[in-house]
């Protein structure tokens, strides 16, 4: 592959029954493309978390993946209402889920956690009451 490809998909707020597509398909055409297991699988993680924490924290928003030669970006953007101690959201088992989302086996405090362990970086930028872009990392090499 020597072009880059690129995938976008809007993540539907508040609708659990489809949260989880973009990753599903996403895990799909890696398949189709050939990629190992192990990318597959890192990248199909990471993209999950981050769909159900725009799903429970930001009402949706929109989830870009690049192919290129080298690596995997997944680009995961909301208008939700910012994290206000990235450095808190980050340790395990920490969440602001709501009870009713605990209810439905959500929120427990992994997303963040696991979305770092699966990739080779994870940035993310936010800003309270704007949103959250995490820009994740998975290489090819």
């Amino acid at each position: 592959m020597s072009d880059k490809l690129t995938f976008h998909f809007e993540v539907d707020g508040e609708n659990f029954s489809s949260a989880g597509e973009a990753s599903v398909i996403m895990k799909k055409k890696l398949r189709q493309l050939g990629f190992s297991p192990d990318i597959i699988r890192r990248v199909s993680i990471a993209m999950y978390e981050g769909e159900i924490n725009m799903v429970i924290h930001a009402d949706g928003g929109a989830a870009d993946v690049t192919v290129t030669d080298d690596e995997i970006i997944i680009v995961l953007a909301d208008h939700g209402p910012g994290i206000p101690d990235v450095s808190l959201a980050m340790q395990e088992g920490y969440s602001t889920a709501r009870d009713n989302i605990r209810a439905l086996g959500f929120g427990a405090g992994m997303g963040l956690p696991n979305m770092k362990k699966y990739t080779d970086s994870m940035e993310i930028e936010t800003e309270l009451g704007v949103g959250t872009t995490i820009t994740m990392k998975v290489s090819l090499n």
